[in-house]
């Protein structure tokens, strides 16, 4: 399972969880921070990512156009990377 996180997940997460989903990437490391939405969704889709988001905006592209890509939608406020 390869993972791509929106621009509102903390880069640490990427740190720490790549050694679990490797081939994620972020949407800064993929030179996409300002691009759309569905340029992101797109890119996501193309390129079989799945994307980590706390934005319902790609909540809303799927139903829209369907799946792929997937999203895991993050409903919960900042929270710390820290044990």
């Amino acid at each position: 399972m390869k993972l791509i996180f929106d621009q509102n997940i903390s880069h640490r997460i990427l740190k720490i969880l790549s050694g679990h989903f490797t081939g994620s990437t972020s949407v800064k490391t993929e030179n996409l921070i300002d691009s759309s939405d569905k340029a992101i969704w797109e890119f996501a889709k193309k390129s079989n990512y799945i994307i980590v988001t706390q934005d319902s905006d790609f909540n809303d592209l799927n139903s829209l156009y369907g799946f792929p890509p997937k999203i895991i939608w993050i409903r919960t406020g900042n929270l710390r990377t820290e044990k």
